[in-house]
């Protein structure tokens, strides 16, 4: 795959996370840059289109929680130490997503309006999950000796 090759670690995971989420193919002939465009990326305009009070429907936060597994797992790859991503979201789109190694919380985003939830480009869905990833590793490093302490 060509454009796994200039994909990130995070980049590699989300789409890992939603090729292996295609039981019957239908995603099988698309880019995944195209796949990950269509999950997640929408201009200004169609974000005007969304209402700003509807409920969420359950394909919406599991892409949104496809984003923390994909942060969560590649974590795992990056340190070995195993994870679990909580989630907990109101049909209203408020609620919060946790991932915690061991006993540290090592991601915690907040959502309100999560319905309306997007980035603007693919980069900016690269560049806000490489970050979290990068900041919850130093997040698990930081507090590791509590760890072992406990």
């Amino acid at each position: 795959m060509e454009a796994e090759t200039k994909l990130s670690d995070f980049g590699l995971e989300i789409v890992r996370q939603i090729r292996a989420l295609d039981q019957f193919g239908n995603w099988a002939r698309i880019g995944d840059e195209e796949l990950l465009v269509k999950k997640y990326v929408k201009t200004k305009e169609e974000i005007k289109l969304v209402p700003l009070i509807a409920d969420i429907d359950e394909m919406m936060i599991n892409d949104i929680k496809m984003i923390y597994k994909a942060i969560a797992l590649s974590f795992e790859r990056k340190t070995g130490v195993v994870c679990n991503v909580i989630m907990e979201m109101s049909h209203e789109g408020f609620g919060r997503c946790a991932v915690i190694a061991d006993r540290i919380c090592i991601v915690n985003k907040y959502f309100k309006d999560a319905h309306r939830f997007s980035y603007r480009t693919l980069d900016a869905l690269f560049e806000d999950g490489d970050k979290s990833l990068s900041s919850a590793i130093e997040i698990y490093e930081q507090y590791k000796p509590c760890i072992q302490q406990g």
